[in-house]
């Protein structure tokens, strides 16, 4: 699970010329803009009972016992989450027996905010940080709410590699969750690969017009992610907007060539 995954897709043939065109614009190194980036992201937490909670970091739920121990996650995942104050949690996911998420929650005196100092780790260790600072909407107590982010700062760099993929594809390299999205434009759903890539994660794509793609990811063959990917008339500024399935609002990603 990583907050800023992007994810790339969706099926409807083009022609092959027209792919190549939107490759050979697209290809480069890109460099978040965190300036002008926004991350929204929302978390439910519902206590179902006693200290047995129903996670939503996604639109998957995911039903965990709150005691420190690995329990299974969404993805094949394993998730634990640890009260270690009565204002603290520690949230931890490991894939594949290492550690690919480690949170810290800090709930605020008032109830009304939670700070998320959330990590992400590949098998080279940390890649990923960001701090979130949520506020609560609707009703629930302590760390059961539906969470809403009100401010993120991504503390570490955030990359993107565009590469030609076989003769009529893209390629999408994600350096800082390690995870690689090879899409041709056939109309067909492609596995994702990577370090961290989720099992059962697919992506596809297709091309609107020269500067413009849109993508779709797909969990178990479940539209989670439609991103609109596009290009800058002076074709160095890529501008990724996903519409995450049940939230509101967008993540917007501007990024700079490098």
């Amino acid at each position: 699970m990583f907050k800023t995954s992007l994810v790339i897709a969706l099926a409807v043939f083009a022609p092959a010329a027209m792919a190549a065109t939107a490759g050979s614009s697209f290809v480069g190194q890109w460099k978040l803009d965190s300036s002008r980036s926004r991350l929204p992201d929302e978390m439910k937490v519902q206590n179902k009972s006693g200290n047995t909670y129903v996670f939503d970091f996604s639109g998957t739920l995911e039903t965990i016992v709150v005691d420190g121990s690995d329990q299974p996650g969404v993805g094949g995942s394993l998730l634990a989450v640890k009260p270690e104050a009565p204002d603290t949690w520690i949230v931890t996911r490991k894939r594949g027996g290492l550690v690919v998420v480690r949170a810290t929650w800090k709930l605020s005196s008032d109830g009304r905010t939670l700070t998320d100092y959330f990590r992400g780790f590949g098998p080279g260790g940390p890649m990923q940080s960001m701090d979130y600072v949520y506020q609560r909407t609707g009703g629930g107590s302590g760390f059961a709410a539906d969470l809403q982010s009100i401010r993120e700062t991504m503390n570490s760099p955030f990359q993107i590699q565009v590469k030609p993929f076989q003769a009529d594809g893209v390629s999408f390299v994600n350096h800082t969750t390690q995870i690689t999205k090879n899409m041709t434009f056939d109309g067909k759903d492609h596995p994702v690969e990577g370090a961290n890539a989720p099992a059962g994660a697919s992506a596809s794509i297709r091309q609107v017009d020269p500067r413009t793609l849109v993508i779709t990811d797909k969990f178990n063959g479940t539209v989670t992610i439609t991103e609109d990917v596009g290009l800058s008339s002076d074709l160095n500024t890529l501008t990724i907007t996903q519409h995450i399935t049940g939230r509101d609002k967008p993540n917007v990603l501007v990024l700079k060539r490098t």
